[in-house]
């Protein structure tokens, strides 16, 4: 009983994890065909804060159904040609919210609690509803 309460416990948290997208370009390409924007997330193989912005404020589940506007995509700081793609980074965890044009909207540095990354996200929101108003 206790293995199938488990195995229906995972399944339905992996259900709510986000989905991240393996690189880049593919992030791009989604990001076109669905009219989404982008998120990238820098972080290190042994970034402690990387580690707990995943797993604590990226895993939350307002957090979650906020990032659903966006296609998502982790780069790692060690891959060298994929860094080649994006503006300088300072420091890991780093977040850049982005057009599909590559355009940054907004750059995020550092570990965020809850609260304060969903006001960047509110801040792309706007910024993003700006955007399209001038179109």
């Amino acid at each position: 009983m206790i293995k199938i309460v488990t195995v229906l416990l995972m399944f339905s948290v992996s259900l709510l994890a986000l989905d991240w997208v393996k690189d880049i370009d593919s992030a791009i390409s989604i990001a076109q065909k669905e009219h989404k924007s982008i998120m990238v997330m820098v972080e290190g193989s042994h970034c402690g804060w990387c580690k707990r912005m995943k797993n604590q404020t990226l895993s939350d589940k307002s957090i979650e159904k906020r990032l659903e506007k966006f296609v998502l995509v982790k780069v790692m700081r060690e891959d060298s040609i994929t860094m080649t793609k994006l503006p300088a980074v300072h420091g890991v965890p780093t977040i850049f919210f982005m057009k599909d044009d590559k355009t940054i909207l907004e750059e995020v540095v550092g570990y965020f609690g809850v609260q304060d990354f969903i006001s960047y996200i509110n801040d792309v929101e706007t910024k993003l509803q700006i955007n399209s108003s001038k179109k």
